[in-house]
């Protein structure tokens, strides 16, 4: 009965660890695939070689298998519950230029930066006021979205570098090739805890609902 139970547990473990492999592939981010297989290949191939379940586990052990450990004790819960670092990303950055955001009152430039960054991002930097890094005012609507998405990938960076290395992937390949969360700088590195913090009580909170 024991030796079934091995048998049993093994298998299971098999099995979760392929379609993490799987999952894990179906989700990067396109630019991210290209850069790490061949950015010469048209878009269809790339296409189809990231949603083939056959290719997936081996084609994860080739994007990061030198970088991070793929076996079953490495995997926890997603950083990101999951969601979208994009959507990480404009909320830190929300609250880092919230005071901006305070200062937009134009019908027009506070249509067009919710337009760009979403109004949940919007609401969410101006309920956490207090937590606003930015002094200097961005009074461009188009300007400040760049300044909030760039702020607040360098935040998202600079927190995953807390993190294991394939929990740090797992969410970096989510995103294209060449935002902030690449390279974050010193003042992002001193305020992510605390706004990522924010964004991830905001985040689990949804989960929690779901």
């Amino acid at each position: 009965m024991s030796d079934l139970m091995s048998f049993t547990e093994l298998n299971r473990s098999f099995t979760l660890a392929f379609d993490r492999r799987r999952e894990l592939v179906a989700s990067i981010h396109a630019s991210r695939f290209a850069a790490r297989l061949d950015p010469l290949l048209s878009p269809p191939t790339l296409l189809r070689l990231q949603q083939s379940s056959r290719l997936q586990p081996r084609l994860a052990e080739l994007l990061i298998g030198s970088e991070a450990d793929l076996s079953e004790a490495g995997w926890n819960d997603d950083l990101v519950l999951a969601h979208n670092p994009r959507r990480a990303a404009l909320l830190a950055g929300s609250i880092w230029h919230a005071r901006s955001m305070l200062k937009l009152v134009s019908k027009h430039d506070l249509s067009l930066l919710v337009e760009i960054i979403g109004a949940e991002a919007h609401a969410f930097g101006i309920r956490h006021l207090s937590s606003a890094v930015a002094t200097t005012s961005i009074v461009d609507p188009e300007q400040l979205s760049r300044e909030i998405e760039h702020d607040g990938h360098a935040c998202l960076g600079a927190w995953l570098n807390e993190a294991s290395a394939l929990d740090r992937i797992r969410v970096l390949l989510r995103l294209p090739v060449g935002t902030a969360a690449d390279n974050p700088a010193a003042e992002h590195r001193r305020t992510a805890g605390p706004l990522l913090s924010l964004v991830m009580a905001h985040l689990g909170t949804e989960a929690a609902r779901v």
